[in-house]
């Protein structure tokens, strides 16, 4: 099936060869819409692409997929609710899939009205992480809840679990299936499958070339994948020990063999096209990286519609695929 993509950026449709943008508008009960409320990746700060963080929308249910650095910010932004958003589903628990937590679970809360508890779903060591989530705050939460505003006891609760592969969640029309990625030596690591009403969005999460990703994302609609720099490039040849480059910033801390070694724990441009090809989904997106750079490789070994992921990005899947930028 060839996939219709509008694209409307600054209020101006640009016509693409195969896919579809259009102005926004609610989604309708059958589609899921998918809101890229940060597309970068990595721990270093970059203002223009704050660490990864995907809310899928499907029908009532707001479904949040990590939570990086400004996620809150981003919603914000868009004029959504934080006190809506009480479902979280973590990949891994590196630190820029998990850093922007701390703000939606209090200030979903103590400021937006949340009066339900927190509910996370993550791989082992999630449901110690919001436990002493919940004792670092302790102070916060005590005047806020007990002394001063009262605000309801069960907004600032955690329900938090541990996951393995399988059906998670269920409920509304939607499915969320979690699935084992391989990110190296961060160990277990996720990838997420939502399916609703014949529509279906599956988020990689970090990995490299994993079979069990082309499994479980076989012919999705939409695939959010990672992408990982180049493995063979400036950044990563040369002497072992010199510094190098984060974010267009010099490092100070990172030498070429580091970024080597986190590059085996990613998929490149020219890998991701080879996953592309096999899974065929109706769309990709890049997230947690990926830029115009990232395309040329991809079209090694895939030629079906591609986007590069940017903050505030909303894709709307039904019939046809709309995809709108923020600006």
């Amino acid at each position: 099936m060839r996939v219709m993509l509008v694209v409307v950026v600054a209020g101006f449709a640009l016509a693409a060869p195969v896919i579809a943008r259009q102005p926004p508008t609610g989604p309708d009960a059958s589609s899921l819409r998918v809101v890229l409320l940060g597309s970068g990746g990595g721990p270093a700060p970059n203002p223009q692409r704050f660490g990864t963080s995907t809310l899928v929308i499907a029908g009532g249910e707001k479904l949040l997929f990590d939570c990086g650095r400004a996620a809150t910010i981003r919603m914000a932004q868009m004029g959504m609710l934080l006190g809506e958003m009480d479902k979280l589903f973590i990949t891994h628990l590196h630190s820029d899939h998990v850093i922007g937590i701390p703000d939606l679970y209090l200030t979903g809360w103590a400021s937006q009205g949340r009066a339900v508890p927190l509910r996370v779903w993550g791989p082992p060591g999630t449901h110690d992480m919001m436990a002493h989530l919940q004792k670092a705050f302790a102070f916060d939460i005590h005047i806020r809840r007990d002394v001063d505003e009262l605000f309801p006891a069960d907004g600032i609760k955690t329900v938090a679990v541990d996951i393995h592969e399988g059906v998670i969640y269920e409920a509304g029309g939607a499915k969320v299936t979690a699935f084992l990625v391989d990110h190296g030596p961060v160990k277990p690591a996720f990838g997420y499958r939502v399916d609703y009403r014949g529509r279906s969005v599956a988020l990689s999460g970090d990995t490299k070339p994993s079979e069990n990703l082309v499994k479980f994302s076989q012919g999705v609609d939409l695939l959010i994948h990672e992408g990982g720099g180049p493995k063979k490039t400036d950044a990563v040849e040369g002497r072992p020990d010199e510094l190098v480059k984060v974010a267009g910033v010099q490092s100070n801390v990172l030498t070429r063999e580091q970024r080597w070694k986190v590059a085996q724990h990613h998929t490149d441009g020219v890998e991701a096209g080879e996953v592309f090809a096999r899974v065929k989904p109706r769309l990709v997106v890049f997230s947690h990286g990926g830029d115009s750079g990232t395309m040329p490789l991809v079209r090694q070994h895939y030629d079906g519609p591609v986007e590069i992921g940017e903050d505030m990005m909303t894709i709307d899947v039904g019939d046809t695929i709309a995809v709108r930028r923020a600006k």
